[in-house]
């Protein structure tokens, strides 16, 4: 007995003598997949290789799948040390006394060995080869990393591999939830992946899943009822789609950091499930050719909680690869409120300010129109925004300035495109730029924020982004008026009215419909269009993407959250404003250089400065105003709100304590000027 022991014992150690040492790079390559802000798996990508070998362990796996994996291929799994000398001793009697093998006696661990080394010989060499590597996969990864490797290694027909992939392809769910039907199918598939594919051999699969059952129900893991009841469930005959949301954004993320396996996005996957139908849905409705974006940011942290880049990625009637979050298009009417929150902040308007909406000419040949060729003669400048009304708009823009206004825009971190490289000119104010739906978001997400604009974050687990300068697109009293103001404008039928601070825009010619809305949690932003930028007739924001919106805002759930009034707004009615304030007409001058030739200018403070209070103890502070030129009364203001009323050039303020300030004067011809300081 002992020299027939110690043949098989030489001739094992001569064997491991001889193998190289064991390489495990090839079987720990996976799939990259994207997961939401919860592990919520997005959207997986097969290996280089075009297999499916998505990452999982066995915390992550239903228990009864894998009681009924050891059951059946390796009782005694938790306690051999990767062979199990009595299924060894049985398999080769076995063998002596019928002539043929009968059982093979390889444990979970050999399989294992045999995936990782993966050889076409069936020789005692090879299994003397599997039998050495099991023991030293054990020893290396212990029994719970060996039996990672099964779940992730196993294969399950054509490029399936590993369990997480299969349950996914056969049944559409992860494997932390399995019936006792789906996961005796899926313990019985590995032994002959190809020979018992439910997809193309369904008969085959359901006798290996019923002989599972049996195991299973003979060692007291279900009672005999549930075993008949799992053997009545049907078997899958097809193979179903992997996860495919958000792909526009999975897409970049890998390109953005190819070599890592799990990204885990800011997405919100519920969220994206659901906005994703209704893009698709819409663009459906609205009409051939057609897709639509939809973007949602948290205000607060700045994460990207839904990004829909298209009404369909697959379908190529609509060009669904195309993510139209990143297109540059033209926003139409939809950037108006900055020109607002511009001339706001500068002290040259006021939200109550009455403003004219008539025909008129600028620039001797621009020649501007209202949507709907109508004028409402004098309008204050809220409803003047809320109806979107295009002349007082350009007006206003003519004021503050369009190199300005788009020099804002920028500062704010958005990309502007201007035609041909010109210079800016008052059409910007009705859409005449080029501007990404995300940049758009953005920049409403500011008005939200106080007028901070902040950094779109995609990724939660990624390395910590750099720094990025604060930008701003208004002070927080311009931004609250804005948002003020649109949350009065007029919602799109069958939706709630004064809830939702929104805006919508139109771009010449029909080609592009958008509508952004915020409150103080979220920001969401929608375009629809075609992503060739052909024309629509009858493509319109108002009635195309606004009910979009306000269909996504009403997935949030609850109220939507207004802004908090700053204690520095100015809540009056136009005969409460000062006089400068009350009334911008177009015929007046717009700079006194028209009517004197001096214009007007802060003389003192100058722009930028560092001015020292010199405060001592129980001291109140006053700061000189000093202008240039103008046509008394002068109207001083400071962050928007009026403080000293002067027939004199020279005033003087008191400053409530150190900051920052946006000091501005204003004369009685509507000319203005304005500086920044520091007071100290």
């Amino acid at each position: 007995m002992l020299a027939a022991l110690a043949l098989p014992a030489l001739t094992l150690w001569r064997t491991a003598a001889a193998l190289p040492p064991l390489d495990l790079t090839a079987a720990s390559l996976r799939s990259t997949v994207i997961l939401d802000r919860k592990g919520q798996l997005l959207r997986p990508f097969a290996t280089t290789d075009g297999r499916w070998r998505l990452p999982v362990t066995a915390g992550e796996v239903d228990p009864r799948f894998l009681a009924m994996l050891k059951a059946y291929e390796d009782h005694r799994f938790d306690t051999h040390p990767g062979i199990d000398p009595a299924a060894t001793l049985r398999a080769a009697w076995q063998l002596l006394t019928a002539q043929r093998i009968v059982s093979g006696g390889s444990t979970l661990s050999m399989q294992v060995a045999r995936l990782v080394e993966p050889r076409a010989e069936r020789s005692l060499r090879a299994k003397l080869r599997q039998m050495i590597r099991a023991v030293e996969l054990e020893r290396r990864l212990g029994k719970a990393g060996v039996l990672d490797l099964y779940l992730a290694l196993a294969p399950y027909g054509g490029p399936v591999e590993g369990l997480r992939a299969a349950s996914l392809a056969y049944f559409g769910r992860e494997p932390a939830r399995l019936s006792f039907a789906e996961s005796a199918l899926l313990v019985a598939l590995p032994q002959a992946p190809e020979a018992r594919r439910p997809d193309r051999f369904a008969a085959t699969a359901r006798r290996a899943r019923d002989r599972v059952l049996d195991i299973a129900a003979a060692r007291g893991l279900l009672t005999p009822q549930e075993a008949h009841a799992a053997k009545a469930e049907p078997v899958p005959t097809a193979r179903k789609r992997f996860p495919m949301l958000a792909a526009h954004a999975a897409e970049q993320a890998v390109a953005a950091d190819p070599d890592a396996r799990v990204q885990r996005l800011t997405l919100d996957a519920r969220l994206q499930a659901s906005l994703e139908s209704l893009a698709a849905e819409r663009a459906t409705a609205l009409g051939p050719a057609l897709s639509a974006a939809i973007l949602v940011v948290d205000n607060r942290s700045g994460h990207v909680l839904a990004h829909v880049g298209s009404a369909g990625y697959l379908d190529g009637t609509r060009a669904g690869a195309v993510d139209a979050t990143a297109a540059v298009r033209s926003p139409g009417s939809a950037l108006k409120p900055f020109i607002y929150a511009l001339a706001f902040e500068n002290g040259l308007a006021h939200p109550e300010t009455l403003l004219d909406d008539r025909p008129a000419r600028f620039a001797a040949s621009y020649a501007p129109e209202n949507f709907d060729l109508g004028y409402r003669g004098t309008v204050t400048a809220r409803v003047a925004l809320q109806q979107s009304l295009n002349l007082p708009a350009v007006d206003l823009l003519e004021t503050v300035g369009a190199a300005r206004f788009v020099a804002r825009l920028r500062g704010a971190g958005a990309s502007i495109l201007l035609p041909r490289d010109t210079a800016p000119g008052l059409p910007v104010a009705l859409g005449g730029l080029g501007i990404t739906l995300t940049d758009l978001a953005r920049l409403y997400a500011g008005l939200a924020r106080g007028g901070s604009v902040p950094s779109l974050r995609h990724r939660l687990d990624g390395p910590p982004s750099p720094a990025a300068p604060e930008r701003t697109v208004a002070d927080p009293v311009s931004a609250w008026y804005v948002a003020d103001i649109l949350r009065g404008a007029p919602p799109p039928e069958n939706a709630p009215a004064g809830r939702l601070a929104f805006k919508t825009g139109t771009s010449y010619g029909y080609r592009d419909a958008w509508a952004l809305g915020f409150d103080a949690r979220v920001t969401v932003a929608v375009w629809v269009g075609r992503p060739d930028g052909a024309s629509v007739p009858g493509l319109v924001g108002r009635s195309a993407a606004a009910p979009m919106l306000f269909d996504a805002f009403s997935r949030f759930g609850g109220e939507p959250e207004p802004l908090p009034r700053p204690r520095e707004a100015l809540v009056a009615a136009t005969i409460a404003l000062p006089p400068p304030l009350r009334h911008i007409r177009r015929d007046a001058p717009k700079t006194l250089a028209a009517t004197l030739g001096v214009p007007l200018k802060i003389a003192y403070p100058p722009d930028g400065a560092r001015v020292d209070l010199g405060l001592g103890a129980g001291e109140k502070a006053r700061l000189a105003l000093k202008a240039l030129g103008g046509l008394p009364p002068l109207t001083w203001m400071v962050d928007g709100l009026p403080v000293a009323e002067s027939l004199r050039r020279q005033s003087d303020w008191s400053p409530a304590g150190a900051g920052f300030a946006r000091i501005s004067v204003m004369d009685a011809a509507g000319a203005s000027d304005s500086v920044v300081v520091r007071l100290e």
